[in-house]
């Protein structure tokens, strides 16, 4: 049995998409007796139907309270997409960081999904570095958010 598809595979811990896969084959388990369909251990597919709607990106600033208190953390807040996939990156002054991010879950409500994803500093590291972004990737489309230390004190 062979099913055409347009899907993307991407290893997450990396954050960049390696391939496109045009084609997956499915075979069943056993041909004789089980209807049931394999892709492999780890795959994941999703059939999306309706229209690709790019999220909406928000990036956070931490509070002058959080930071009076010795930390610092950025949130890049993801809302209204669909389908479902979007991955976030963060850069400190142009380095990608990956120490400190946590990632939400992708929760679903009426078809369009959400997302957060908190970038976790000291306050020493925060006032070290001067501009902070979060990349997003969903599907082909790229979007950043940026803001400036500098620009956020009081």
């Amino acid at each position: 049995m062979k099913v055409i598809l347009s899907c993307v595979i991407c290893v997450f811990s990396v954050v960049r998409c390696l391939f496109t896969v045009q084609e997956v084959f499915v075979r069943p388990l056993n041909e004789f007796v089980s209807l049931w369909y394999t892709f492999g251990g780890g795959t994941k597919l999703i059939i999306h139907s309706g229209p690709m709607v790019r999220p909406s990106v928000s990036l956070l600033p931490p509070s002058s309270e959080q930071l009076s208190g010795g930390s610092a953390t950025l949130a890049c807040l993801l809302s209204g997409y669909s389908p479902q996939g979007a991955v976030v990156s963060w850069e400190v002054d142009g380095t990608e960081v990956t120490e400190g991010v946590l990632s939400s879950s992708e929760e679903e409500k009426s078809g369009r999904y959400s997302s957060s994803s908190t970038l976790s500093l000291s306050q020493e590291r925060w006032m070290k570095g001067e501009q902070y972004s979060c990349h997003v990737l969903h599907h082909d489309h790229r979007q950043s958010r940026s803001l400036h230390r500098s620009q956020c004190q009081d």
